[in-house]
This record gives C-alpha cells, sequence and structure tokens, in this order.
C-alpha cells in the first residue's frame, strides 16, 4: 500500500542556497503541477477536520490561497483570503508581525468573518509561525473561533508551533 506522506515528500524538491546561502527551499511547484499529488494533498490536509464543524478557511497570501480554496471545497465551506497591505478594496483589519529582517503587515475585510464562526486557518509552510500568528490574531479579532490550523510542510526545526500556542497544528509533512 501506497504512504500518501511519502508520496507527497517526493514531488516536493530541495532547492540548496535559496533565496540565501544556507536555505534549503522546500519547492511544492512539481507537486501542484502533478494532479494526483495536488488532489492527495488537499485531502490530505481536509481529511482530519472532515467529522468537525468548519464555517470557514482562511489562507494566507499566496500559497495559502492555492490549499485553502481547495479545502474549502472539499469541506463544503466558504474561503477568506488575508492579503498583503492594499490589496483589499473593501475595509479591513489590519496585524504587524516580525520577519527576520524587518516585519510586515497582513489585512483581512472586516465584514468576511463573523464573530462565532469557526475556522480553518491554511498555509502551505509553517516555519518560524510569525505569518500564522499575525492570521489568528485578525481572525480572533473579528470574534472567530479557531478550529485548527492546517499546514502542507512543516519545518519543525524552527519551532514555528511555539507562536501558535494553544492552537490546534496539523501538518501533512515534517521536516
Amino acid at each position: 500500500m501506497n504512504d500518501p506522506v511519502q508520496n507527497l515528500r517526493a514531488l516536493i524538491r530541495d532547492i540548496p542556497d535559496f533565496p540565501k546561502p544556507g536555505i534549503v527551499f522546500k519547492d511544492i511547484t512539481p507537486l501542484l503541477a502533478d494532479p494526483a499529488g495536488l488532489a492527495m494533498a488537499v485531502e490530505v490536509m481536509a481529511n482530519p477536520f472532515r467529522a468537525d464543524r468548519v464555517d470557514l478557511v482562511v489562507g494566507a497570501e499566496s500559497r495559502g490561497f492555492i490549499f485553502g480554496t481547495a479545502i474549502a471545497q472539499s469541506l463544503s465551506c466558504g474561503f477568506v483570503p488575508i492579503r498583503k497591505p492594499g490589496k483589499l478594496p473593501a475595509e479591513t483589519a489590519k496585524a504587524s508581525y516580525d520577519l527576520e529582517y524587518g516585519s510586515d503587515t497582513l489585512e483581512v475585510h472586516v465584514d468576511a468573518i463573523k464573530p462565532g464562526q469557526r475556522v480553518l486557518m491554511v498555509d502551505d509552510l509553517l516555519a518560524t509561525g510569525g505569518t500564522m500568528s499575525a492570521c489568528i490574531d485578525l481572525v480572533r479579532g473579528l470574534g472567530a473561533d479557531i478550529a485548527a490550523t492546517a499546514f502542507l510542510i512543516e519545518l519543525t526545526f524552527l519551532e514555528g508551533r511555539r507562536k501558535l500556542d494553544g492552537i490546534d497544528i496539523h501538518a501533512a509533512i515534517q521536516y
């Protein structure tokens, strides 16, 4: 019997020294180009939540959109994007967070998420946890409940889980 996680791992290539020396980038574009691999990734990420009530899936720009919309469709719920500043046309809530060399800001429409809704947070990668932590702050600020987080990949050595303390975390693949 085939192991779905091993099949997914085989579709992710390592790119050494990208975006800078010493980093091994996990490139998911071969997985995204493979119809069976993409479908399997979505199922592996969505399956833990089939028995839960999830009202919305929220995904962070930009790869969180890829998996988030597919997972939302798979779970028969809506999708809400969290974007970089200036990309959303209506009133937004903002959250800033620290990066290795600076900071960044994310935004969400204030009317996209209602108080009490159960939200599944989705992104392709859990590294240091900064992006997802900011996304969680935004969603909680709008009164929603975080059902869990789902990632395709978790880089465990970066300990991003620490920034998401108290949140249910599911990662399809761990490195």
